[in-house]
């Protein structure tokens, strides 16, 4: 792994025994010594702390001040910038002109500022997206900053105990605080479906602070492999996975994600790149969609597995994205695309796993409910 980048964290997850795989040209902890299926139901009973220093911080500010800011990035993005309000954050893609998503990405105002987070494998591209396709602002590449999420009913109460004032933040609030740790820039969101933190700490201080969180009761060390199981449970896309160039918001179930203000007869329609055909399937529906899946019996149906409408014969109606096994609902789960007129809840279709046909029931997504704090 000599070639892999490392997170400031490195030595600390060594330190507490992770098993380090390569993951998104980084060297990350995919599990610790209470493995995964401990580390996941830990996460949904207290609190666990993730490493994603990996993930890409950028901010974005333009001489006009926010809303030249928000009129270059709504080139970019089907999602409703300009009506951001201040202290908030916004799930958001970039598409291309095919309507396909290249990246999934959080966008949070700060004053006149834009705060962006960008998956780790994509980071380059999409700075480049933002450099090139947002002409008179500029975009700073966040650097010597650390990235930490901090998931679970404890979250809140956590990190209360050392950073007093992130308590009485609301879903999806953004905040600056000061800390013993130097200015923490927090979001009340997260991957897992639970309440939680994203948290931003100066990298000189991302241990010690890390360590913080770490000696309280509530708080676990937590990897690669729960975070994956954790996110497929609260039925969340994982780029690259669920959700690639050639899938669209549509397609993929996300058009909650496009404000009205951006559709057909909104005050700023379309504009974004795949516009036409983003805006057609909104109003038309798409030939494909992302359901979730119950497998029968206990295997998972892994990504990959080729789906059919009947046990034997026939030609694949569509694919598994993504599949493990939940420990919070102790079954097996999997997100993947199948034609509409098969994507009704209780429908059922059929994986090919290791060369048998096995029933799985189309179900609505989460696997598990959300508990964000609202």
């Amino acid at each position: 792994m000599s070639d892999l980048k490392a997170t400031v964290l490195n030595a600390l997850h060594r330190e507490l025994g992770a098993k380090m795989v390569p993951f998104a040209g980084y060297e990350m902890p995919v599990q610790y010594p209470m493995g995964v299926m401990k580390e996941h139901l830990h996460c949904r009973a207290h609190a666990g702390l993730f490493d994603v220093s990996h993930m890409g911080q950028v901010i974005v500010r333009a001489p006009g001040g926010y809303a030249e800011v928000a009129e270059a990035m709504e080139r970019l993005v089907p999602v409703d910038v300009a009506g951001l309000a201040d202290g908030r954050q916004r799930y958001a893609m970039f598409t291309n002109d095919e309507g396909g998503i290249e990246d999934d990405l959080m966008l949070a105002r700060r004053g006149e500022d834009l705060f962006v987070v960008v998956n780790a494998a994509c980071k380059e591209a999409d700075i480049h997206r933002m450099t090139t396709g947002m002409p008179g602002c500029d975009v700073l590449p966040v650097a010597e900053r650390a990235l930490l999420a901090l998931q679970g009913p404890a979250a809140a109460l956590a990190l209360d105990a050392v950073a007093p004032g992130a308590g009485e933040m609301r879903f999806m609030d953004i905040a600056k605080l000061n800390s013993d740790w130097g200015e923490l820039w927090l979001s009340r969101s997260g991957y897992t479906g639970e309440d939680g933190f994203e948290i931003s700490v100066e990298e000189d201080h991302a241990e010690e602070f890390a360590r913080a969180l770490l000696d309280l009761d509530a708080v676990a060390p937590i990897g690669l492999g729960a975070r994956d199981s954790l996110r497929l449970e609260a039925g969340l896309c994982l780029y690259g996975h669920d959700i690639d160039s050639g899938t669209t918001p549509v397609e993929a179930s996300l058009g909650w994600a496009i404000q009205k203000v951006r559709r057909s007869g909104g005050d700023r329609e379309g504009g974004f790149p795949g516009g036409e055909v983003i805006l057609r399937q909104l109003a038309e529906g798409t030939e494909r969609c992302r359901v979730g899946l119950r497998p029968e019996g206990r295997a998972p149906m892994r990504e990959g597995t080729e789906l059919y409408a009947d046990a034997t014969g026939g030609t694949p109606i569509g694919t598994v994205t993504s599949g493990a096994y939940g420990p919070t609902i102790e079954a097996p789960m999997s997100m993947g695309y199948v034609p509409a007129d098969l994507a009704a809840s209780g429908t059922t279709v059929y994986g090919d796993v290791r060369g048998k046909r096995m029933a799985a029931r189309v179900t609505a997504l989460p696997f598990t409910p959300a508990n964000f704090k609202r």
